[in-house]
């Protein structure tokens, strides 16, 4: 049997085509009986059946094969190291058609993973739920399986549960008998799908339902009492169905779509054939107590999670390796949806959040190709990251850019319609828009996700000619050998004067006589027009003044505004300009009131105070004093109250901004935070308060808390303890660790991991801690160590907690100390987490060691701080 031991994939003696499962879930015992009939075809000749099993007890007596007759196996061996069940046969299988039959029990886990327990409450008593997620390796957990995205097959499910809940599947109910306080339930069977699709959900719920036009029936259900706020998420369900239907040429394929809120869950949510699950907080919209934030999340998550059910469950990745088609695709197309509900979001100028997130991780030298190796089932959660999501998501709007709108649109219908029902590689899509184009998309598109990292275009001007160089960018510094072929454009003096080229080798020259670009010698020039394109651009001193003068008078486009902002302090952290520089640009900015430049200007600066308060502490009240400036204007113009009719980006802007000012210490901004929140103490209806808000009065309060004056942090918890909305106490527990007092952070810290936060909400109080509770946080996450390994497992919830403590330090020391610890605690789901959160603790200490030599720094600071710019 060792031969099977440590593969990445399952021998392919066998190939499933059926399951017919039971389940028969104990809630008060968290305990499941099951078993599983499967129809196989044996294409080979073999005496082992080899499948996928993990955390089940298998009855050994019950496993049979039976074809022309029946065969009992002489070995079962469940191999947990590799989550494989081997079945050895004392003689060969007939090849041709056959049926495997397996009894197994199992423990309904509370690691959010396979087949496990949720908690609610119902009328003040504590209730368990069983649900399901099994993305990306864990139906394992539930039903012994082939549990690879390519081996489709169909499924019949039944579930045998306490009569007066609620039991969901993927398809709709065909029969339900009761007897007695037991219910079997019985579903349609399935399309042909992949196991990490299947999906099971018992609780006791509330539903809102409503159409599309054609018939097909849409649900959200919630605990019971919260169907009002599931309102909001089922109008754009229907709305987003009814669009990707016409968007790409093929019917939703399913009778239903479910979807539901579950209290505990990992994710954000996970696109479940036909009954998709949720976090309360990305499913349920409350008109009173959710902020515009958490609408616009309702919305992007609904409708990533309904572009996989054509994209991802119709037409399914081979293996892991292509999760970036799954996942990047739904990112990227979730935009194409709520840009068409909502236009006035302007959703593809917030896109480039997406890609900055993208941009940051993958000019880490520990990145990984968008296409990554996977040999083995540990290692896969680690890349659902900002490489498979934002980088992914950003190359196909580079493609989608350069290619056109409804080409790209045409060549994807019929991808779609070509690989229905069966598995795709990414070859196979750029051979589609390849078709579609006449363009060499696969040529193309190879260097984009075949190597790691990203370009850096140098753009100079000399002699009325532009000269460009491409080289790899790293945020250390270091250089790399990467090469792209890089759809460049570029406007010169107005965005009429447009240029669009193929830079395929690493330097070119650009004549503007030749080029229509009369403008050149005195105009700004701004290249990747609208940030279309995944790379950076370094202009020359002469280029970058232009540009600021650029964006001072207001010439150019919010993207192109955000883009400048974004290249300039990557470029600055990488050490390849000053810190002055980029302050310098920064101060451009200071009558900037759109909402995306704005809140990249936000976590800029917070991101420099808290690395320029280990380079600079003497400099650090006038980095402070600068900041709180270059917020003002747009601070005054909002205010504090929402206006009549003002928009949704404005909404979300008052609270970033609030929560800066509160941040860098301005004492107005938490004065009036403070005045507000004990009304709404006294209050929870009082008109002071709006959700929109909370979250930067809740931050502020926490400024002025220490241990001798703890009434702020126990008025927060008192509102935490009572609320029933996720929003609320994520919100919440997102400001406590915001506090500068030490021995706070940690009580908070320790609070995030008692029983009355969720498991799944933990992370949430790291990502807040303040900068001089960074050291408090590592300690406290040594010390829990072992504990947090036993609850999370694996998983991204387990790596959040290391790149949260340890990315912010900003010394090589710290490096050491942190690779030190981690020597005999490292595992290969944590593995490349904590290799790039050390490299990032050591570009900044790289960093901090440039801006400690940097001559002018403090005499520019001190200028900037007193408004000189």
């Amino acid at each position: 049997m060792d031969q099977f031991k440590g593969q990445p994939r399952l021998p392919k003696f066998a190939v499933p085509k059926r399951y017919d499962i039971r389940l028969k879930p104990d809630l008060s015992a968290c305990t499941f009986a099951g078993s599983v009939s499967i129809d196989l075809d044996i294409v080979a000749d073999t005496k082992f059946i080899v499948l996928n099993a993990a955390d089940l007890s298998v009855n050994s007596g019950s496993v049979c094969f039976t074809s022309s007759k029946v065969f009992q196996p002489v070995n079962v061996e469940l191999v947990e190291a590799d989550e494989i069940l081997v079945l050895e046969f004392a003689e060969t299988l007939p090849i041709g058609e056959g049926v495997l039959s397996i009894d197994f029990d199992g423990v309904l886990n509370e690691k959010m993973k396979g087949f496990y327990k949720s908690t609610y409450e119902h009328q003040g008593e504590k209730k368990n739920m069983a649900v399901t997620q099994f993305e990306p390796v864990d139906a394992r957990k539930c039903f012994p399986c082939w549990d690879e995205p390519a081996c489709k097959a169909k499924f019949k499910i039944t579930l045998d549960v306490p009569s007066e809940l609620v039991a969901l599947s993927n398809m709709p109910v065909i029969e339900e008998t009761v007897d007695g306080p037991l219910k079997t339930v019985s579903y349609q069977e399935t399309p042909i799908i992949s196991t990490y699709l299947v999906a099971v959900v018992v609780g006791l719920f509330n539903y809102v339902e409503d159409h599309t036009s054609d018939g097909i029936k849409v649900r959200v259900y919630c605990q019971v009492g919260k169907a009002n706020q599931g309102k909001f998420a089922l109008h754009v369900a229907v709305k987003t169905l009814e669009l990707y239907k016409v968007y790409f040429a093929v019917q939703y394929p399913l009778p239903k779509l479910d979807m539901i809120a579950v209290p505990d869950f990992a994710a954000g949510a996970m696109e479940n054939y036909g009954l998709v699950t949720y976090r309360e907080t990305a499913l349920l919209f409350d008109d009173k107590h959710s902020a515009a934030a958490n609408k616009q999340r309702v919305v992007t998550v609904v409708a990533h999670e309904l572009a996989h059910q054509w994209f991802g469950n119709l037409v399914t990745m081979e293996w892991w390796t292509h999760l970036w088609l799954n996942e990047g695709f739904a990112t990227w197309v979730s935009y194409v949806a709520a840009d068409s509900l909502f236009p006035e979001w302007k959703v593809w100028t917030q896109f480039l959040e997406e890609t900055t997130e993208g941009l940051r991780l993958d000019g880490l030298e520990g990145s990984h190709p968008i296409e990554v190796e996977i040999n083995h089932a540990s290692e896969i959660d680690e890349i659902f990251d900002a490489i498979s999501y934002r980088k992914g998501a950003s190359v196909i709007r580079m493609l989608q850019s350069y290619l056109g709108a409804e080409c790209f649109q045409r060549s994807l219908a019929s991808y779609i319609k070509k690989y229905a029902y069966s598995n795709a590689k990414t070859e196979d899509l750029w051979t589609a828009l390849e078709e579609g184009s006449g363009e060499p998309v696969n040529n193309l598109m190879n260097s984009w996700t075949k190597q790691k990292g990203y370009p850096v275009v140098s753009v100079k001007l000399k002699d009325q000619k532009l000269e460009f160089e491409l080289s790899q960018f790293f945020s250390s510094g270091s250089h790399g050998d990467g090469q792209w072929i890089v759809p460049i454009t570029l406007c010169c003096g107005s965005y009429d004067v447009k240029k669009n080229f193929l830079l395929q080798t690493k330097s070119e020259t650009l004549d503007a006589k030749e080029s229509s670009l009369d403008e050149i010698r005195s105009a700004w020039v701004k290249v990747n027009v609208h940030q279309t394109g995944f790379y950076r651009v370094k202009y020359d001193d002469d280029l970058a003044a232009r540009l600021r003068y650029a964006i001072e008078k207001k010439y150019l486009t919010e993207t192109d505004r955000f883009g400048i902002l974004e290249d300039s302090f990557a470029l600055c952290m990488a050490r390849y300009q000053s810190l002055t520089s980029l302050l310098t640009l920064m101060g451009a900015y200071r009558e900037e009131l759109e909402y995306t430049v704005l809140s990249n200007l936000i976590s800029i600066s917070n991101k420099l105070m808290r690395i320029a308060a280990d380079a600079t502490p003497e400099l650090l009240d006038y980095i402070n004093q600068f900041f709180i400036n270059l917020f003002q204007i747009s601070a005054e113009k909002l205010g504090w109250d929402p206006k009549q009719g003002e928009s949704h980006l404005d909404s979300m802007l008052r609270g970033e901004i609030l929560t800066a000012l509160a941040v860098f210490g301005h004492d107005p901004t938490i004065n009036e935070a403070s005045r507000r929140f004990h009304a709404f103490v006294d209050d929870r209806n009082t008109p002071l308060l709006p959700p929109d808000i909370r979250k930067a009065t809740y931050v502020a309060v926490m400024q002025r808390v220490s241990t001798s004056n703890r009434s702020g942090c126990e008025s927060l918890l008192r509102v935490y303890r009572e609320t029933d909305l996720s929003q609320e106490k994520t919100r919440i527990l997102g400001s406590l660790a915001s506090c500068p007092d030490h021995n706070m952070v940690l009580e908070v810290l320790n609070f995030a991991l008692s029983s009355e936060v969720r498991s799944q909400d933990a992370v949430f109080g790291l990502a807040a801690v303040s900068k001089e509770g960074r050291e408090t946080a590592w300690t406290w996450m040594k010390d829990k160590w072992d504990h947090i390994s036993k609850t999370y497992g694996s998983g991204f919830l387990l790596t959040r907690f290391i790149s949260s403590v340890v990315s912010p330090f900003a010394s090589f020391e710290k490096a050491k100390e942190v690779e030190e610890f981690f020597a005999s605690r490292i595992k290969p789901s944590i593995a490349r987490t904590l290799k790039q959160s050390i490299e990032r603790v050591n570009i900044n200490a790289k960093w901090v060691q440039s801006i400690q030599k940097e001559k002018q720094l403090a005499e520019a600071v001190k200028e900037l701080a007193q408004g000189k710019y």
